[in-house]
């Protein structure tokens, strides 16, 4: 893929944290690219792996940051779970050792969420910012007694901050690993099941969607899987030694999110 291709894209599936902003602090070209993109009659979601979040609280997030958006505008790793636990797992109990958006968000998909071990049904494993050993010793107590589905809603080892990395899913599920020698289902980046979601919802194809993420082994591999280009952007967690050590390749690399615009 060479940048002038960008122009056939009509379906821009944005990672958010590393691309578009990292933590609090909006990246300059951000506005302006979404706005170009808008204006030239194309389609963009946001697409986060972050599960601690609920989908209001990132619409809440953006606006702070300067960003109008809508529930509609986003496409989330908390939604996937639920799109696949309504599919495989419908009106299981879950214990859920995530945030209490996590909670919520997948509460409101009509799924009881429990913390009573003898109701459990199912095991949810989110990024938890209010991660305690108690849901760490629960969850383990879990798998070590019975046999339970257990889903992650991404594998992430870390979380980028404006300060660095913080220990993400992927980095607990470990530790659970660790403990019990059990690993999850994993439901997020870089499984196809987002993008195909967001082509799904919006009725576009594989030769006019691309993903553009600063990690090769969610964001881009998510694009490869589905079938669709992936746009690696410089501006988060991947350097060039991590890119030419990957065996996954993106189909474009730029230094940030922000190149797109004369191409669009």
């Amino acid at each position: 893929m060479k940048i002038e291709d960008i122009s056939k894209i009509n379906l821009f599936l944005f990672d958010m944290d590393g691309t578009l902003y990292l933590g609090e602090q909006l990246y300059d070209f951000t506005k302006e690219l979404l706005q170009k993109i808008r204006d030239k009659g194309k389609r963009y979601l946001f697409m986060t792996n972050n599960s601690s979040k609920s989908v209001a609280d990132y619409v809440k997030k953006l606006e702070k940051l300067g960003i109008a958006a809508t529930k509609e505008d986003f496409i989330t790793s908390s939604q996937a779970t639920a799109y696949y636990l309504k599919l495989h797992h419908p009106g299981a109990r879950l214990y859920v050792c995530g945030t209490r958006s996590l909670k919520e968000e997948l509460g409101s998909q009509g799924f009881t969420v429990t913390e009573k071990l003898e109701d459990v049904d199912c095991i949810v494993m989110g990024f938890d910012t209010e991660l305690t050993f108690q849901k760490l010793e629960d969850v383990s107590r879990l798998l070590l007694t019975g046999e339970y589905p257990y889903i992650a809603t991404n594998p992430d080892y870390v979380c980028p901050t404006e300060f660095g990395s913080v220990p993400d899913c992927g980095s607990v599920c470990d530790m659970i690993y660790n403990a019990t020698g059990k690993r999850p289902v994993v439901i997020g980046k870089p499984t196809a099941l987002m993008p195909q979601l967001a082509m799904q919802r919006l009725g576009y194809g594989k030769d006019e969607t691309a993903v553009i993420g600063d990690r090769i082994y969610t964001d881009i591999k998510s694009g490869l899987k589905a079938g669709i280009a992936g746009i690696l952007v410089m501006s988060g967690e991947t350097t060039r030694e991590i890119l030419e050590a990957s065996q996954d390749k993106p189909h474009l690399v730029l230094q940030d999110a922000g190149e797109m615009m004369p191409y669009l």
